[in-house]
């Protein structure tokens, strides 16, 4: 513990010292003590205290730094926005436009959207429209900062067509900006499949601009992960083959290497995806992960298991959706063995608790497997409430091995969840559909007319199959 800190010392340890804790309240009194009212030291301060764990007091800290030098600092005003948690940045922000009493500038701004873009939700979304016109408003539209930041903001917020507006309007731009529309457009989870189309074109359109703005690897990783979701493996050929040109091997960077397994896996070159694999001079848990997972959607679950225990040699501990993967591999080869002993090993061995979708992967493996009792009493020990995938996941399962009883149990338990939600919601079909096709392999005619009534009379209509087919390929890089 510090107990006294001369006027130069107070200086270099404020920024000698990547993050304080309780010297941080010291070298705050010895400034006010030592008369050192410099921006860029009470900056650093309010870094420090917003850096803190204890958020709450040290937000307050950093507060009393901001009003103590001065209201009207606007260099201050901003650091502190910058350094706050989102929500507290928004909520300082709109303190301080209701008092009317600063003018603010485009870091200001910038630093705003950029919080609003950490914290997305629907009444965030509103906020950033009226900080969108207030940009407008006070003619920093052309400010290429700001409205690449706008272009994340709204790409955050699920607004891509908003985003895409921003993009258009602008009449210059940067790698970054570049890659803030077009990791968006990869983002967006909904028709993810066209997004993706549009990711791809956008890319192009980089490729060509006149401006001459080259891609850089996180254009090169928005790409190959664009190309995965469409399944478009000579279109990420193409695009790897682009990279090793011009941007690097994937051997040297972790996260272009990591999108090239992962691009190769998904569209079913497993070969492909090993060979850039073993070749990386460096791997991380994400790239460990894309491994297994993409052993995993190939049916090679024993080695999706060996690679497990090859992490641990390597020193990278799996996560939680590392092990998503090796259940899921479990499950599509049939090891129930192992499955069952890899989720006790999730908490015994690795130290993490289970998450839904791990309880959900053994409920599918012991389903598939036809334990069928096994699977429904694992589910009613569950120490967290099982969703509705999960009970979908063992209706499936009565459905395949032929057990109406506990499938017409497991049935109606899904329809009663049905009607509890029918409030927030449009009935799905799917649990009615499913529950009538275990009546139907049963021959039980009069259940399946009698579910098929309720279906209808709810309006939970059937939606279609589709299929997606690649009819047109990446243009030549």
């Amino acid at each position: 513990m510090l107990t006294f800190l001369p006027r130069l010392r107070c200086v270099s340890y404020l920024y000698s010292v990547p993050k304080l804790s309780i010297n941080v309240k010291q070298i705050h009194a010895q400034l006010i003590t030592n008369g050192l009212k410099s921006h860029t030291l009470f900056a650093k301060l309010i870094e420090h205290y917003c850096a803190s764990p204890y958020q709450q007091i040290t937000n307050n800290n950093a507060h009393l730094v901001f009003q103590y030098f001065d209201k009207q600092d606007l260099f201050l005003f901003n650091t502190l926005i910058r350094c706050l948690q989102p929500n507290d940045s928004i909520a300082v922000f709109r303190n301080e436009f209701s008092r009317g009493v600063m003018e603010f500038d485009d870091y200001t701004y910038n630093f705003v959207l950029g919080a609003g873009a950490r914290s997305p939700s629907p009444s965030m979304l509103w906020v950033g429209r009226q900080l969108h016109a207030l940009i407008v408003k006070h003619g920093i539209e052309s400010n290429i900062m700001v409205q690449t930041t706008k272009i994340h903001f709204y790409a955050h917020n699920k607004d891509i067509i908003s985003a895409r507006r921003v993009f258009d309007e602008m009449i210059e731009r940067t790698s970054i900006t570049w890659n803030a529309m077009i990791a968006g457009y990869c983002s967006v989870k909904e028709g993810s499949e066209e997004y993706a189309r549009e990711a791809l074109t956008l890319f192009h359109d980089m490729l060509v601009d006149p401006s001459g703005v080259k891609p850089t690897g996180t254009t090169i990783v928005c790409a190959l992960s664009a190309a995965s979701q469409m399944g478009m493996l000579e279109t990420g050929a193409c695009i790897h083959g682009f990279k090793e040109k011009t941007v690097c091997t994937p051997k040297d960077d972790v996260f272009i290497g990591t999108g090239l397994v992962d691009m190769y896996s998904k569209c079913g070159c497993l070969e492909s995806a090993l060979s850039v694999f073993w070749r990386m001079n460096q791997k991380n848990v994400l790239t460990w992960t894309a491994m297994a997972t993409g052993l995993a959607i190939h049916g090679k679950g024993r080695q999706a298991l060996e690679v497990l225990y090859q992490m641990e040699t390597y020193g990278v501990k799996p996560n939680e959706t590392t092990f998503t993967s090796l259940l899921s591999s479990c499950c599509h080869v049939g090891l129930v063995e192992e499955g069952l002993q890899l989720f006790y090993d999730i908490k015994s061995k690795f130290g993490l608790t289970p998450q839904i979708q791990h309880y959900g992967c053994i409920v599918d493996l012991l389903g598939r497997a036809g334990q069928l009792k096994e699977a429904y009493d694992f589910i009613m020990e569950m120490p967290i409430s099982p969703d509705a995938v999960i009970w979908r996941s063992l209706l499936g399962a009565c459905k395949i091995h032929g057990d109406v009883v506990m499938g017409e149990k497991v049935g109606r338990f899904l329809l009663q969840l049905q009607e509890l939600s029918c409030a927030e919601s449009a009935p799905k079909s799917e649990d009615y559909v499913a529950l009538s096709n275990v009546y139907a392999s049963a021959e039980r005619w009069n259940d399946v007319q009698t579910i098929r009534k309720k279906m209808k009379a709810r309006s939970a209509s059937n939606k279609a199959g589709s299929s997606y087919v690649q009819t047109v390929s990446m243009v030549a890089l």
